[in-house]
């Protein structure tokens, strides 16, 4: 198993705000949404397998445990996944919760239905996120699904930084992404590239926030993606 300064898609940065007690305990809503909607409505939620790529304290998987679904999530965070682990077994929820590299994932082949990522492999490198995509392209099950939340190259934070390797952006100083550590900003075309074999695209929507304030306005901008698996 990679340490987190061995991990090619891992920033260090959030192993240290996870020590410093940063967690999300609740659900991004349009995760809710997409597990709702990924179920086997004819079938127990517990017939139905999960996989969060970038699982941090685990609020996601945390909701999804809840309603019975089969969870397990991977994040090179330490201290993230000893938080979720702490939290599941006070509540007496089962997940297969694991620190590891996004780009080895210590899982069997075609043993998941859906496998999502908020916004964590755009924390890495293309190369490295290609990596993992091949890696989330083998652990799913044939005809299943892959949820893929990068931020867009539209996004404001992204002419606030200084360009590092592998299309990385680093040093954000402005907009909503300040504090995030390294970014990678998604173009249409890099997602379709992502994408191009062993995927059919099911959807793929560009989301565009536009926010005013008193200093004047800036863009949160982002791809929701959903892609199928389609050859072995």
């Amino acid at each position: 198993m990679s340490s987190p300064a061995e991990n090619r898609t891992f920033d260090p940065l959030w192993e240290e705000k996870y020590r410093d007690g940063h967690a999300q305990r609740y659900p991004w809503d349009h995760i809710v949404s997409l597990v709702m909607r990924s179920r086997k409505r004819d079938r127990p939620n517990a017939e139905t397998s999960l996989l969060e790529v970038g699982c941090g304290t685990g609020g996601n998987l945390w909701f999804a445990a809840r309603e019975g679904f089969s969870v397990a999530g991977i994040d090179g965070s330490a201290s993230a996944i000893e938080y979720a682990r702490r939290r599941f077994a006070a509540e007496g929820l089962r997940g297969d919760l694991r620190v590891g590299d996004f780009g080895a994932l210590p899982f069997a082949d075609a043993s998941f239905d859906l496998v999502f990522d908020r916004a964590a492999l755009t924390c890495c490198g293309y190369s490295a996120a290609a990596t993992a995509v091949a890696e989330i392209h083998r652990v799913l099950a044939p005809g299943r699904r892959f949820y893929f939340n990068p931020y867009s190259d539209r996004h404001s934070s992204r002419d606030s930084g200084i360009p590092g390797q592998d299309g990385l952006v680093l040093g954000i100083d402005s907009g909503t992404l300040v504090g995030a550590g390294q970014i990678c900003f998604y173009s249409r075309q890099d997602v379709l590239r992502l994408l191009d074999r062993g995927w059919r695209i099911v959807q793929l929507d560009h989301l565009d926030l536009k926010r005013q304030g008193e200093a004047g306005s800036d863009r949160h901008c982002e791809w929701r993606v959903l892609a199928e698996k389609v050859s072995g």
